[in-house]
């Protein structure tokens, strides 16, 4: 089934109850405009919405919640955060996970702030010039941010429009005549409420299993819903067995309780994040995992394994736990205990040294108030 074909036989009348169900039902999130603020003239913030679509990207919203309100607190502005430390930023990303994001966030805001003058271009070619930029954000930034008829087209919006017409193709062949079919589809006007309402229909009602079919404002129009095949859609293309690679972390800790980290090089997978020295494991080459790769001599006792599930590939690192005094090494640091929620630690990090320190990164709770902190 091409795109033309879909364009033909699937044009149902979606926009006008779908936009009024989105006027009654958005879901209120800390960087979107609701309707009524857009019909009383507030526009959205093109750097609120960067910034929620970069965090978003392979990311749950309950997620990010924290993460954009903590980020927009402290960087108000675009301008703010190409002023800071390359360092801060990725501490206050860590635990969000692709990291890459966060080097280009930086690179992005610096681009914006020094050679647009703190203005995101307002079209979708500008925007994909912009470091981190591709072609779903810059859609999303586009319609969003700027009003533009760009076809916003994300996880939900796949599963909206495979239900809606019956796409037979599996993903990820489909993505392109998904794309035509949300062009085809976009109103005249409010083409961000659009795409924000096919978004929200796909996260509440058109739900990957059991999906609320009589509660959704465009079944009516819906192929899949009228021959009763929802949960056939989207197909899916068979999914690779991923490979494991093996590792080993070594968390040394000190008479004062710090724990020995290291920052990461720049580039590759976790890049400029901090760690406990590893073993010399990448996603297609496994590491040692006995103590013979420890960084220095010491008594190291197996603490336990840590197992993390990368994007293409499952990390297994055994952890050793050793006391040690010494001067940390060039390009490493004793982290004091209170300190250690604040480093930039990835999760798989957190994992290994919960695992040879429990509550070791854990913050500590505020005076007065119980520590509500969840792992």
């Amino acid at each position: 089934m091409n795109a033309r074909t879909i364009r033909t036989n699937a044009r149902p009348p979606i926009s006008a109850p779908l936009l009024a169900w989105y006027d009654r039902h958005h879901r209120r999130l800390p960087w979107r405009i609701g309707p009524a603020d857009a019909r009383a003239g507030r526009r959205a913030d093109p750097y609120r919405v960067w910034l929620s679509e970069i965090m978003l990207q392979q990311t749950t919203v309950q997620a990010v919640k924290p993460y954009f309100e903590a980020f927009t607190e402290r960087w108000p502005t675009v301008e703010a955060l190409a002023a800071a430390p390359a360092d801060d930023i990725m501490k206050a990303w860590a635990g969000l996970g692709y990291y890459s994001r966060a080097r280009n966030l930086k690179k992005c805001a610096e681009t914006v702030a020094q050679a647009h003058g703190g203005r995101f271009p307002d079209d979708v070619e500008g925007l994909k010039a912009l470091p981190g930029i591709g072609d779903y954000t810059a859609a999303a930034i586009a319609a969003i941010a700027f009003a533009r008829p760009a076809a916003v087209v994300d996880g939900n919006v796949e599963r909206v429009m495979t239900r809606l017409a019956a796409i037979p193709t599996p993903l990820p062949a489909a993505k392109p005549a998904i794309r035509a079919m949300v062009q085809d589809l976009l109103p005249a006007s409010r083409p961000g409420d659009f795409a924000q309402a096919t978004m929200d229909l796909g996260a509440t009602i058109c739900t990957p299993k059991r999906p609320a079919c009589p509660l959704c404002p465009i079944s009516e129009g819906c192929a899949a819903f009228r021959a009763g095949t929802q949960d056939e859609f989207p197909v899916k293309a068979p999914k690779a067995v991923k490979p494991v690679r093996q590792g080993a972390a070594f968390v040394a800790e000190n008479r004062h309780g710090a724990v020995l980290l290291r920052k990461r090089a720049e580039k590759g997978l976790l890049g400029g994040m901090s760690e406990p020295p590893t073993s010399a494991w990448t996603a297609r080459v496994d590491g040692a995992a006995g103590t013979g790769a420890a960084p220095f001599a010491a008594d190291w006792r197996a603490a336990g394994t840590v197992t993390h599930v990368f994007t293409h590939f499952e990390l297994r690192l055994t952890v050793y736990h050793a006391r040690a005094d010494f001067e940390a090494p060039a390009g490493a640091w004793w982290s004091a205990r209170a300190d250690l929620a604040g480093e930039a630690l990835p999760t798989v990090m957190k994992k290994a040294i919960e695992t040879a320190i429990p509550g070791a990164t854990r913050k500590p709770a505020a005076a007065g108030r119980p520590n509500r902190h969840k792992e």
